[in-house]
């Protein structure tokens, strides 16, 4: 049986993520008619994706909605709390994207607030292969927990924390992730135009095995060990690069360590 969706849902903050997760939910069949947008600089996208649908944009009566989604940048949370509070009613479920704001920031912020869930998605969102960690607070019923999960899967996969400690860890690994894979196409670019390749074709390369290999990823279910493996032949090319990259001093120990950099950079923004 299909999850539930919210008969109204207001999403506090249209920018890049925001406007990716609306494009989401329309995706999955949330009615437009009970969506609205509050962004005092809505963008001419947004605007106009608002109009297409009968989206409300920026209404002067605010209401309690159903489903009130927080996605304005973390250091506007305490000018925007006012405007929030008058979203939320009694039953209303607050989905926050904020990074670095936990659920005692939110909740003493936003004390209308009794059921909430963080969550922390990342950029592939943008093209509907976004992940998703989530942490819900103890004011989150069964239902509202799945209604969460079904709003955040319209853009991608959702992983469920036990532990909201754990959200740092995960903006180290999946939100920032990304960055981390553009910036090994770059890296790998600039190794073929080492070895001799137009800076062009290497950088055409790169990205189509970028490309390629996270297409196999998507749709393999064996481990990434295996997959490793399965395009290494003993004694060959691919071996002998392995050899560098699975060195005592290769890529595991440099990963390790600009995700532990990361994550201690998202402890100190937290607050």
């Amino acid at each position: 049986m299909a999850s539930p969706l919210p008969e109204t849902l207001t999403l506090v903050g249209a920018g890049k993520m925001g406007g990716a997760m609306l494009e989401g939910w329309l995706r999955i069949g949330v009615k437009a008619a009970g969506i609205t947008l509050i962004d005092p600089h809505v963008s001419d996208e947004m605007q106009a994706l608002a109009a297409a649908h009968g989206m409300s944009v920026n209404p002067a009566a605010l209401k309690p909605a159903e489903v009130v989604v927080l996605a304005t940048k973390p250091q506007m949370l305490d000018t925007a709390a006012p405007s929030v509070q008058a979203l939320i009613g009694p039953n209303t479920l607050l989905i926050s994207i904020l990074a670095g704001k936990t659920l005692g920031d939110l909740s003493a912020r936003l004390p209308n607030a009794g059921a909430t869930v963080r969550a922390m998605p990342n950029l592939p969102a943008s093209v509907q292969r976004g992940v998703t960690a989530a942490a819900a607070g103890k004011g989150v019923s069964e239902a509202q927990r799945q209604l969460a999960d079904a709003l955040l899967a319209g853009v991608g996969k959702v992983e469920w924390l036990g532990d909201e400690g754990l959200i740092d860890a995960v903006t180290a690994v999946s939100g920032s992730g990304p960055a981390y894979v553009f910036h090994m196409v770059e890296c790998l670019a600039a190794a073929g135009v080492a070895a001799g390749l137009p800076a062009e074709i290497a950088e055409r390369l790169a990205r189509a095995t970028i490309e390629g290999a996270g297409e196999m990823l998507f749709q393999s279910p064996l481990p990434p060990a295996t997959l490793r493996q399965n395009v290494t032949s003993p004694g060959g090319t691919t071996a002998a690069a392995l050899d560098v990259l699975m060195a005592d001093n290769g890529l595991a120990p440099l990963m390790r360590r600009a995700v532990a950099a990361a994550k201690r950079r998202a402890e100190e923004l937290s607050g």
